[in-house]
């Protein structure tokens, strides 16, 4: 019997929408090996010239001038991508797009960006007869998300779903599945052992991630966060931005044996574990992960826009702050006199009746018509031209 296909398309603005689509293709696979599953990021695989360049100036505008992306996001935001829009994507960018599909041939397809989202409605309204599920990655959804076509859309928490339905999405067609994350992020470790392995001192230890974006802290935020490097320990993970890492071990005020400069990391999820406050941008993805470990989180230099909508979500649950430096400070004071507490705050944020990690997985099996096994093996090959990459999958509660 021919095994189910599930074929994924994300794009790489950032690393969040493509990061969830490995994630879930994983966690399908742990859970029922026979059903196999590959990721595309659809534009720079179609495009591999043109695309770069086009991220390149993505990431510069968000970085130059973060008002404008933030008033083009309000002014788009009730609004689907419209037929012309979805007609010059694809034909400068997506023409082989159905070539693609006809190729693997898949039993569903699933996408974790906008784009790729409309591209393959476009195709489905001339004649693709192929199950679309849209799986939006982030705590708000912006109109581009919307297509008539999606035979369904998996949503990260009941507020997204009240967005949707409120543009006309029927009820019926929105799941709350939560936004999957590496299965690495739902297991706890000793945090003890964890910063021996790692080679941390066993202090209240905070987590700052940077990277591609830079750190955009201002100089008030940055003299809070080096004021107590002898009681409090400072991990710098900043991912691939080389320069940005050479940068900060050239500085002397970061010349400190409790400051740990990083670039990138295979391991975030250990580094979670060890560290007790975790500083970062409010990415879809980081969010999740975050709330997975159960780490109180910091948030600073939110994109205007589904960041900012991020940002607001999470700190309306209790689970993070907006950064600044009477934020920093109050924070610091609590890991040097309150530790105890925190530590049972995060227990209990963590408590098995809070996660469900294979939610998002197993509800795609579940509309495939696949019972989920507890089996956890290797699925077989399946020949492709899209990237390979082996990870697993976490689904946490909204």
């Amino acid at each position: 019997m021919r095994k189910k296909r599930v074929l994924l398309f994300s794009e790489g603005f950032g690393t969040g929408h493509t990061g969830a689509a490995y994630a879930l293709a994983e966690g399908i696979r742990l859970l029922s090996p026979d059903v196999q599953c590959r990721v595309i990021e659809l534009g720079k695989f179609l495009n591999p010239t043109v695309a770069p360049w086009i991220l390149s100036a993505y990431r510069k505008t968000v970085s130059s001038q973060p008002k404008l992306v933030g008033m083009m996001y309000k002014t788009q935001y009730h609004k689907s991508l419209n037929r012309l829009t979805k007609l010059a994507l694809h034909r400068i960018f997506y023409t082989h797009a159905s070539q693609v599909i006809e190729q693997l041939k898949p039993d569903l397809i699933i996408c974790t960006h906008p784009i790729p989202a409309a591209v393959i409605s476009r195709l489905k309204q001339q004649g693709l007869d192929v199950p679309l599920y849209t799986l939006i990655t982030d705590y708000d959804a912006h109109g581009s998300w919307v297509n008539a076509e999606a035979n369904r859309y998996l949503v990260s928490t009941s507020r997204v779903k009240s967005i949707l339905t409120g543009r006309g999405v029927s009820p019926e067609l929105v799941t709350v599945t939560g936004i999957p994350v590496h299965p690495k992020f739902w297991e706890r470790h000793s945090k003890t052992q964890l910063r021996k392995e790692l080679g941390l001192a066993d202090i209240p230890t905070v987590l700052i991630m940077g990277g591609g974006w830079g750190l955009m802290f201002g100089k008030d935020i940055m003299n809070s966060l080096t004021a107590r490097m002898d009681e409090i320990q400072l991990i710098f993970c900043m991912g691939s931005n080389d320069k940005l890492v050479a940068k900060m071990k050239a500085n002397p005020l970061l010349d400190h044996p409790n400051v740990k400069i990083l670039g990138y990391s295979s391991e975030i999820n250990k580094l979670m574990d060890a560290s007790d406050l975790l500083i970062t941008k409010p990415g879809g993805m980081t969010c999740t992960e975050g709330q997975a470990k159960g780490i109180p989180m910091l948030f600073y230099s939110a994109i205007p826009g589904q960041e900012e909508k991020n940002s607001q979500y999470f700190v309306e649950l209790g689970l993070a702050e907006v950064l600044d430096s009477e934020v920093v400070n109050k924070w610091f004071s609590m890991l040097l006199h309150e530790y105890a507490g925190l530590e049972l705050q995060r227990k209990r944020r963590t408590s098995p009746e809070r996660q469900q990690p294979q939610h998002c997985a197993a509800t795609v099996l579940q509309l495939l018509g696949k019972p989920a096994s507890q089996a956890v093996a290797e699925s077989e090959s399946w020949s492709s031209p899209s990237q390979v990459r082996n990870e697993e999958a976490v689904y946490v509660t909204p």
